[in-house]
């Protein structure tokens, strides 16, 4: 699978929003790759997580989010059920499961109905360890300042304007994948 030639058939290869992703998305893997590297015992599945991690975001362009080159309908928290769902007409469920997964740490069935958030109503939390890394490594990453990485304070203030639940979560994994 060539991740690059997904993303090259919705989104055009010279268009800024094109740069963006993909600009990010490689950021996000290689922030994952770099952690597997450190954690040979966790034994990940590193292609997968590559593949994945680039294609992640494939559903922003269908947002309306025009600071990062974005004009369609949706608000912005629906990118990742709605990549999920054209990287399950593209023939790639596990992958899709990353893209729905991935916003914020993960959102709740409960968490969806209590914020009355535009989303399908289920759980959409990481549940697989290549899926939780590629959630936590995005945190780091920002498509607005691409070449940035926040550090880990800047990662934790953003969760904790999610919810207690996001930042426990992020913590989480901050413990996990760096003394594991």
């Amino acid at each position: 699978m060539n991740p690059l030639k997904i993303i090259e058939k919705y989104y055009p290869n010279n268009s800024k929003l094109y740069s963006i992703l993909v600009d990010h998305s490689r950021l996000v893997a290689d922030k994952c790759l770099s952690i597997i590297k450190q954690n040979p015992t966790l034994e990940l599945n590193a292609l997968f997580v590559e593949e994945a991690a680039i294609l992640h975001d494939i559903g922003v362009f269908m947002t309306n989010a025009p600071s990062i080159e974005c004009f369609g309908a949706h608000p912005y928290i629906c990118h990742g059920y709605l990549g999920a769902a054209i990287l399950s007409k593209e023939g790639f469920p596990k992958h899709a499961l990353v893209a729905e997964r991935h916003t914020g740490t993960g959102i709740s069935l409960e968490e969806i109905k209590q914020r009355k958030l535009p989303l399908p109503h289920r759980d959409m939390l990481p549940v697989s360890l290549e899926e939780q890394l590629i959630c936590f490594a995005d945190k780091f990453f920002s498509k607005s300042h691409p070449t940035k990485e926040k550090t880990v304070e800047e990662v934790r203030s953003s969760m904790r304007n999610i919810s207690e639940t996001s930042l426990k979560r992020f913590d989480d994994w901050y413990d996990f994948f760096y003394t594991a």
